[in-house]
């Protein structure tokens, strides 16, 4: 690379986040295609940080606050929540642009540079998070963020830098920050890299890179600690993740870790991360060949922890082996070119990654080209929050799955050949056959909140949901609950603030609500759970005061069953 390709390069990269944002923001919108409880989640966890609350101390959330602050900024200075999204991706691609263009600049050649560049900014302001699947969503951002920070990190630790451009300053607070950035948005991420990357940079001697990495993490959690304004943030954020750890319902979010290792659809890249290992330390490049062997059970780990289960660790696999090529000439006892074999193990990683990334990188063109005739508010009456949009049927298609075999049905004799252990429940008396929510999630939320919020009683109240998530109180004149969890992630934390427990004929997942229920069932105060209101959709019950003594309903049962027609 010649003395300009830095400034070349900065202005490519320059170029490519401006078109971008273009593309994001000419939409006037942002109109997703699919997980819209994903989106809801995110959408609570925003507007409660919005009123003040802070995630792990006043709910519970396994994700970090890093995850959040870049949109919170843009909503508290008034902008929709759509846009407020949409802008902070592109401030994580602002803040990641110094360090992307260093870890580019000093560790690839040529176009390498380029593309790896342009990896870190796709990753940050796509808006698909992987998988080959092309429909618009937000969902699981905060993965395509720590990919990329991740992405950074490795690639300092393994990749020398070229000649004349070595700084172990730079390279180590990269390397520090990039680890504390994945701490703060999802831990798992550095939990899985910590060691690989210390270990890379051990092997090939680069101890000052590694106390410059020591300072840079620790200078990012102090700031961290200070911008919260308590230590107590971390305790409980460890407490989040341990709820999580020991969630009987999801403890991990997709397959086992041995099908993401072995499964047909993942045995190539597993196979091809360990030939890599096995070339590298033929072709005597030892380190990297260490460093390759540390990052393959944290690329299983990180993936198999991962919605959907995407390996987008093959694309950063390629780049690595393209910038660690070994020197021609190089032959081992089967007579292999290594050099050859090496560069077919990254084509070989690039081809199996290139559906995900390709889905990522035109995310910002498809969303551009969408028929917006086709879509409605995800939150209806929400004044400047209605830029945030998806498909009428996904909103208002009222589909439900349910058991067709129950007693007295023409099924029923094949009632007793299945098992819905895991989806039926008892509660309170009453048995809860299997019934799930399909499609029309706007549809549902909207018209319970407002059933709720409309009865004698419910106006403002916080509401426990036997559900996965619970954003009611987006939709009518409810209230968040207090240590409540946007998103069920095992445990009844923050049931002893609300004032109900709502418990859905067709819940989105029929597994939490028996999780829920069932824990309920086992407390000493469950017998004080009254009944005060129910409709076709759902049942309401008030909960005991200081769980034991029990406390007038705010509703008047009588009353409501004149008004719901039961």
């Amino acid at each position: 690379m010649s003395t300009n390709n830095g400034k070349i390069l900065a202005a490519f990269m320059v170029l490519l986040l401006a078109g971008y944002a273009g593309l994001t923001f000419a939409k006037g919108g942002f109109y997703i295609g699919k997980h819209e409880g994903d989106t809801l989640h995110l959408l609570q966890i925003l507007f409660r940080m919005q009123g003040g609350d802070w995630p792990h101390l006043d709910f519970v959330t396994p994700i970090g606050i890093l995850a959040f602050a870049p949109m919170l900024v843009f909503l508290k200075a008034g902008f929709g929540a759509g846009q407020a999204i949409l802008a902070g991706q592109f401030i994580v691609a602002i803040a990641f642009f110094p360090f992307a263009w260093w870890v580019a600049r000093s560790r690839f050649h040529g176009g390498w540079a380029y593309l790896f560049a342009a990896t870190i900014l796709i990753l940050s302001v796509a808006l698909v998070h992987g998988e080959s699947v092309d429909a618009i969503s937000i969902s699981m951002y905060y993965n395509r963020w720590a990919w990329a920070a991740a992405f950074m990190a490795v690639s300092v630790a393994m990749v020398p830098p070229l000649e004349g451009r070595s700084s172990p300053m730079v390279d180590g607070v990269t390397v520090g920050v990039m680890m504390a950035i994945m701490a703060l948005i999802k831990v798992t991420f550095f939990a899985a890299f910590f060691v690989p990357v210390l270990i890379g940079l051990l092997a090939r001697k680069a101890g000052r890179t590694v106390l410059w990495a020591i300072v840079g993490g620790i200078v990012a959690a102090v700031l961290a600690t200070l911008a919260v304004g308590t230590p107590v943030f971390w305790l409980a954020y460890l407490q989040d993740l341990l709820n999580v750890a020991g969630s009987s319902v999801r403890p991990h979010p997709g397959h086992d870790f041995a099908y993401v290792v072995s499964a047909p659809a993942y045995l190539g890249g597993s196979l091809i991360i360990l030939a890599a290992v096995v070339l590298m330390r033929q072709a005597d490049r030892k380190p990297e060949g260490l460093t390759l062997l540390l990052l393959a059970p944290a690329f299983f780990y990180v993936t198999y922890q991962n919605f959907g289960n995407d390996p987008q660790w093959l694309w950063l696999l390629g780049l690595l082996l393209f910038a660690r090529l070994p020197q021609t000439g190089l032959h081992n006892s089967f007579g292999w070119d290594l050099r050859q074999s090496v560069i077919l193990c990254a084509i070989a990683a690039m081809a199996l990654a290139t559906p995900s990334f390709m889905n990522m990188t035109a995310s910002p063109i498809r969303h551009f080209a969408t028929d917006v005739e086709k879509y409605v508010s995800l939150l209806p009456n929400s004044g400047s929050h209605e830029g945030i949009q998806t498909t009428t049927p996904r909103a208002y298609q009222m589909d439900f799955r349910a058991a067709v075999d129950s007693e007295n049905a023409l099924f029923a004799g094949y009632a007793e050949r299945v098992d819905r252990a895991n989806v039926e429940v008892t509660f309170n008396g009453e048995d809860l056959t299997y019934c799930s929510l399909d499609v029309g999630m706007v549809g549902w939320f909207e018209g319970i909140a407002n059933d709720i919020a409309n009865w004698d009683g419910g106006e403002g109240a916080s509401i426990f949901t036997a559900d996965l998530i619970s954003s009611y109180w987006l939709f009518a004149d409810l209230s968040p609950l207090k240590r409540g969890a946007p998103w069920y992630y095992g445990e009844l934390t923050g049931i002893e603030n609300a004032d109900y427990l709502l418990v859905p004929r067709c819940p989105l997942s029929a597994p939490t609500r028996k999780a829920v229920l069932d824990e309920i069932s086992a407390q000493s105060w469950a017998d004080n759970v009254t009944e005060v209101r129910r409709t076709d959709e759902y049942t309401l019950y008030s909960l005991p005061g200081e769980k034991g003594e029990p406390v007038a309903p705010k509703s008047n049962p009588e009353k409501q069953d004149t008004e719901d027609g039961s």
